[in-house]
């Protein structure tokens, strides 16, 4: 039997982005994106806490800063090989799922890490294999993790749950390496185990996230759908430029992969203090993020976007000849605020410019662009010191000798 055209129609139930759709004030009350939003600072607070201590554990067992390139260099070959597969199956399959089986691989990595090292198996080669590992679940997870957040929550709260999930990111990137750094003290045995069991908390809240969406029906997998996302990046010449130029600078400014030498042999602070240099740049980041929430970008975009880049570049000049600790901090700091400005005007012409079919390949290219001027920058960075050495610091003479920084005391 017909309808009668004059009945209402009940708004259908496999929208979740319908902008009539009731919506809770807060997004605390959203349940979904609590547990999304849960599991996200979960899995980066992990991430960057295996990082320092794998920082400090390679330099601590080779004193190679080569080996510490090396480190980037395999985390990132697995982005290279898997970013334009993992766009696609985030444009295809049920992406929570996906992101499960991410980080269900970080935290395999994770307990390799903790296994090796209470065992006494570790090596550089296991830590590199782990690392790998490390490598292959965040280039599925970082492209999957952006595109999954507009089906988590409704429309009306989505530019807040932007803000909520960057400013989470954020958060992370600092508590990371500062918690990695300390407990590291205790035992690099406990730093990896306390991240297994982060990742895996981060994949069981996963399992809780309800998500409405309707099913689209799946083109044939052919090469020219796999490069669609390559493709478009190349036609748009806005983004295209914006990415290159954020990609350069990082590619060949980047000092992070050189911290543990500066921690260990320069400022004498520690693990600890390892992770405090780490944390830095992601201070400013944040406190440029939460500035432009209150302060978006309107006008003169590509200007901003230039005086940034020369302001990362002024940062990294500092930090190279600075003397004093708490200055390299603050230099640090400026690198990772101007850093931040220039994420936020790429992110968003990407997701801004980007189709909604084609937001998965299109996130996977852009984060095939942070690894290749992260990872590469660190493998750089490190070839390069290990080299011509890392630049000569001379501290202030004391009655007592060589000045130490007032962190060893921590």
């Amino acid at each position: 039997m017909l309808a009668d055209p004059g009945e209402s129609r009940q708004p259908s139930r496999l929208s979740p982005m319908n902008l009539q759709d009731p919506a809770p004030a807060s997004l605390l009350k959203h349940r979904p994106f609590v547990l999304y939003w849960n599991a996200r600072i979960f899995s980066a607070v992990a991430f960057q806490m295996v990082g320092v201590a794998v920082g400090w554990q390679m330099y601590a067992m080779t004193g190679s800063a080569f080996d510490l390139g090396l480190v980037g260099l395999v985390q990132f070959l697995p982005s290279l090989v898997l970013v334009l597969v993992a766009g696609q199956l985030a444009d295809r399959y049920d992406r929570r799922i996906i992101l499960q089986s991410c980080q269900a691989v970080e935290a395999l990595g994770a307990a390799l890490l903790a296994v090796g090292t209470l065992s006494g198996w570790i090596s550089k080669e296991f830590i590199l294999a782990a690392v790998f590992l490390l490598g292959a679940g965040r280039a599925f997870e970082a492209p999957t993790n952006q595109t999954l957040l507009p089906a988590v929550v409704p429309a009306a709260l989505f530019p807040r749950a932007v803000a909520a999930s960057s400013t989470a990111q954020q958060v992370a990137t600092i508590t990371g390496p500062a918690i990695g750094g300390f407990l590291y003290l205790v035992s690099p045995t406990f730093v990896y185990a306390i991240c297994f069991l982060l990742f895996f908390c981060a994949v069981l809240q996963l399992c809780f996230v309800r998500i409405e969406r309707t099913v689209s029906a799946r083109p044939p997998l052919t090469v020219r759908a796999v490069f669609a996302g390559v493709s478009y990046i190349w036609q748009n010449k806005i983004i295209l430029g914006v990415m290159s130029l954020d990609l350069f600078a990082v590619l060949l400014g980047g000092a992070t992969a050189l911290l543990p030498i500066y921690a260990k042999d320069v400022f004498d602070v520690g693990p600890q203090g390892l992770g405090l240099l780490r944390a830095a740049p992601a201070v400013g980041a944040l406190l440029v993020m939460a500035s432009l929430a209150y302060a978006p970008l309107t006008r003169r975009i590509g200007h901003i976007e230039f005086a940034a880049v020369a302001c990362f570049g002024v940062a990294t000049i500092v930090f190279a000849v600075s003397t004093w600790f708490w200055l390299s901090m603050l230099a640090l700091a400026l690198l990772g605020a101007s850093d931040a400005i220039s994420v936020v005007i790429r992110l968003t012409l990407v997701q801004l410019e980007t189709p909604d079919e084609m937001r998965g390949r299109g996130n996977s290219v852009n984060s095939l662009f942070v690894s290749l001027s992260n990872q590469i920058g660190d493998f750089r960075g490190g070839m390069a010191a290990a080299v011509i050495g890392a630049p000569p610091r001379l501290p202030a003479p004391t009655s007592g000798g060589a000045m130490r920084s007032p962190l060893c005391r921590l």
